[in-house]
């Protein structure tokens, strides 16, 4: 018995999304994990290694935990701007704020490391309606290979980006 063309083709059309899906699946815990070992290098050498990920800089941001009081430690990209450093609180699209954010909206007072190079900094929450945003969400997408536009695709949350100044 012959089955008709258009259930072949549906079938045809389910395997492929199934296929398409399994392959991102893949690809985000690769990059997930990716990201992973790069804080940890970054982490374990002092910043010897782990400024570059694919050859995009990036810091190491640790901020006061809100509840907990410990440091938490995230590797994030960053682009320069004059005497700061910005850096996006994307948290790849979720619809979620990351808990580094929250962390320095109660405690602003941070520490940065860049490579090798530690200091005290304080954090700035610039958000959408800030007219400086713009230029700054610019600055780090551009030097983020655009990802932050796609992260901003996938949720409804605005996503602040945030400056680093050191304290002198």
């Amino acid at each position: 018995m012959l089955s008709a063309p258009g259930s072949q083709v549906g079938t045809r059309v389910r395997d492929r999304v199934g296929v398409v899906s399994a392959l991102m699946s893949i690809y985000e815990s690769v990059f997930r994990t990716t990201l992973q070992v790069q804080a940890f290098l970054y982490e374990h050498t002092d910043g010897l290694i782990g400024h570059r990920l694919l050859g995009v800089p990036c810091l190491m941001l640790r901020t006061t935990g809100r509840k907990t009081g410990q440091t938490r430690t995230n590797s994030l990209v960053y682009a320069k701007d004059g005497d700061r450093y910005i850096v996006v609180a994307s948290k790849g699209g979720d619809p979620k704020a990351p808990a580094w954010l929250l962390n320095l909206r109660a405690k602003p007072e941070v520490d940065v490391q860049i490579a090798r190079m530690r200091f005290p900094a304080t954090a700035a929450e610039i958000g959408v309606g800030d007219p400086d945003y713009a230029r700054l969400w610019k600055l780090v997408n551009d030097k983020n290979s655009n990802r932050y536009d796609e992260y901003q695709k996938k949720t409804t949350r605005s996503i602040p980006v945030v400056a680093l100044t050191r304290v002198t």
